[in-house]
């Protein structure tokens, strides 16, 4: 008699092992949206947490006194708008007097024709100044709305001149003082340390559930989990797709290297 015995093997499943630094959540590189001499760039800023400062100053002085001028003369319209209002409005009356004098003195069989003529003439006269000053004012209003475009474009390329990071990691400045830069010219790297993140290249074999499984980091169950991942292999190493796994940010220092596993 053969007697058949069963061993129940435990089953393992092998979780590849990575390793991955601890990275600050986002890291840019700011660049000049317009063209300056560097006034100023705060060097001691640098590899410091930034929590409301400019740390760069482009030259803005003469667009200040441009945006100075420019507002004193929107200033300068209104007030000119206003009185040619107040002005048509009187020759709107006056137009509607001697419009309504002429009416009569047209119909008077006992008026002569010079005084007829010398009425009509009145009237058309007044409308004629009237409708001058109507177009004055639309060319009034035309030249403002110029004028508040030009302040806001002032306004916006002086707000491009200064570099203000609120709660901001400043890594590097790329100018110095005295430089002089043009649009796209790099001028700091600024990184976002309010979290961090783990970056992953896994197999094709891996990605199945991916965002479900188990993070393990340095041999410990975690809550973390796979936050994103890329559907399209990663530039640099062709045969893996990147992934990213947000953690809170560390209470010492970033870079460290950490044991990640999947299960």
């Amino acid at each position: 008699m053969k007697i058949l015995v069963w061993f129940l093997l435990p089953l393992f499943v092998f979780a590849k092992v990575h390793y991955a630094k601890v990275e600050p959540y986002e890291s840019v590189v700011l660049k000049s949206a317009v063209s300056g001499l560097v006034l100023e760039a705060d060097l001691d800023a640098e590899g410091t947490l930034v929590e409301d400062k400019r740390v760069i100053h482009l030259d803005d002085v003469m667009d200040n006194i441009n945006l100075k001028d420019s507002q004193r003369s929107v200033q300068l319209l209104d007030r000119m708008i206003s009185i040619n209002q107040d002005i048509a409005g009187s020759l709107k009356n006056t137009v509607n007097r001697q419009e309504g004098y002429f009416q009569r003195i047209s119909k008077l069989s006992t008026a002569s024709k010079t005084q007829k003529d010398n009425a009509y003439n009145n009237y058309t006269s007044a409308k004629t100044q009237y409708l001058s000053t109507r177009e004055k004012i639309v060319s009034l209003e035309k030249q403002l709305i110029d004028l508040k475009y030009k302040v806001a474009l002032l306004s916006n390329t002086i707000g491009k001149k200064s570099i203000v990071l609120k709660q901001k990691y400043l890594y590097k400045l790329m100018v110095r003082k005295g430089d002089f830069v043009n649009p796209g010219t790099p001028l700091a790297e600024v990184q976002d340390v309010s979290r961090a993140k783990l970056v992953l290249f896994l197999e094709p074999e891996e990605l199945k559930n991916a965002k479900e499984k188990t993070v393990y980091i340095d041999g410990k169950k975690t809550v973390y989990r796979v936050n994103k991942v890329w559907n399209v292999a990663d530039e640099k190493f062709i045969s893996s797709y990147r992934a990213e796994i947000y953690l809170p940010a560390p209470k010492e220092r970033f870079s460290k290297l950490l044991k990640v596993e999947l299960k």
